[in-house]
């Protein structure tokens, strides 16, 4: 039996848990704990049945610079979604602001939001099911 590799969880520290929340049921709001713990921090594993974000209360204040994609680290994190405007029209009208242009292109569209630490999320919407396409390298219109 072939299985498909995926991205079951990403492991993000916050600086405020509650808020780390907000934004990700505000972009997914069928996203729900499913489950957590508050023993040496507190976390919680949020999302469905098949994809969650575990999200883990940070014990010191130490915001990190802005990502400019010059330095090592994860410069963003990528969702596949069935409807990017419908996840961008909630962040915007819950005060999150984009945090790159949105990106139409001939077989998918792209949009970026940051949460309260400046995390990057892109949300990304195919318009194609065929691989070629919806891994086109195509510059955006």
């Amino acid at each position: 039996m072939t299985q498909s590799i995926y991205l079951e969880h990403a492991n993000i520290t916050v600086q405020n848990l509650q808020e780390a929340i907000r934004f990700f049921q505000t972009a997914f709001p069928h996203f729900k704990v499913r489950g957590g713990g508050n023993g040496t921090r507190e976390w919680v594993h949020l999302g469905d049945d098949h994809t969650y974000v575990a999200l883990n209360q940070a014990r010191v204040s130490d915001i990190r610079p802005e990502k400019d994609y010059d330095k090592a680290g994860i410069n963003h994190i990528g969702f596949v979604v069935p409807n990017v405007e419908e996840i961008a029209n909630n962040l915007l009208s819950n005060g999150y602001k984009r945090d790159f242009p949105k990106e139409t292109e001939q077989f998918r569209i792209r949009d970026y939001f940051a949460d309260a630490d400046g995390n990057q999320y892109e949300f990304v919407q195919y318009l194609s099911e065929v691989p070629e396409e919806k891994n086109s390298y195509a510059t955006a219109t």
